[in-house]
């Protein structure tokens, strides 16, 4: 639980870190260095798809149907609310208090920049799938399960600076922000599963 702790934290102080520098020299160096790197990658411009918000809410559907109807699991439901939905909420709102705006391309989106909503609600949905399907399965499925979410957030993370739509410390906030929430999320259905079991003792 310690250890969950202290990466939400360091997540919550990463975003933080970018929030109050993004007017800062070392900032726009480093985001300069992203869209060096990144701008225009084909490989990574797809990932996007899964980081859209339909596909986010109908796989979130899914996610809940099933802790529904075939594994009963109704704390497992408020998680995955609290994660997916909860963290929409906080990334919609924190765009709108920090009000960034995007890299100055054509047809660029209207919406704000910071924290990106791909790479934030990615990682948000992707560590919970990854945290519910596998919690009753073996130490190396769990592993398998987490590479492929990580593995996959990262590259709808970066798929946002290779198509321009965010900078990079826009991505690294959103993953921070991300694993902060899903941390406070996970410290809080573990200790309501451990208080339900030791009522059932």
């Amino acid at each position: 639980m310690i250890k969950k702790g202290l990466i939400g934290i360091v997540g919550l102080a990463i975003f933080l870190t970018f929030a109050f520098n993004l007017k800062s020299d070392w900032v726009k160096s480093f985001d300069q260095l992203g869209i060096d790197t990144f701008r225009g990658n084909s490989f990574l411009e797809p990932f996007h798809y899964i980081g859209e918000p339909i596909f986010v809410v109908i796989v979130a559907i899914i996610l809940l149907v099933f802790l529904w109807f075939k594994a009963q699991n109704f704390r497992a439901m408020i998680f995955a609310l609290i994660t997916i939905a909860g963290g929409n909420l906080i990334n919609t709102t924190a765009k709108k208090i920090i009000q960034r705006d995007r890299p100055d391309i054509p047809d660029q989106l209207t919406s704000y920049s910071f924290p990106s909503g791909h790479s934030m609600t990615g990682a948000l949905y992707l560590l919970t799938l990854a945290y519910l399907l596998t919690e009753f399965r073996s130490t190396g499925q769990k592993v398998f399960a987490y590479f492929i979410a990580i593995g996959l957030t990262i590259c709808v993370g970066l798929s946002r600076v290779a198509g321009m739509r965010h900078y990079i410390s826009d991505v690294i906030s959103g993953w921070s922000l991300g694993v902060a929430v899903f941390m406070v999320a996970v410290i809080w259905y573990e200790r309501r599963k451990r208080t339900f079991e030791s009522l059932q003792k």
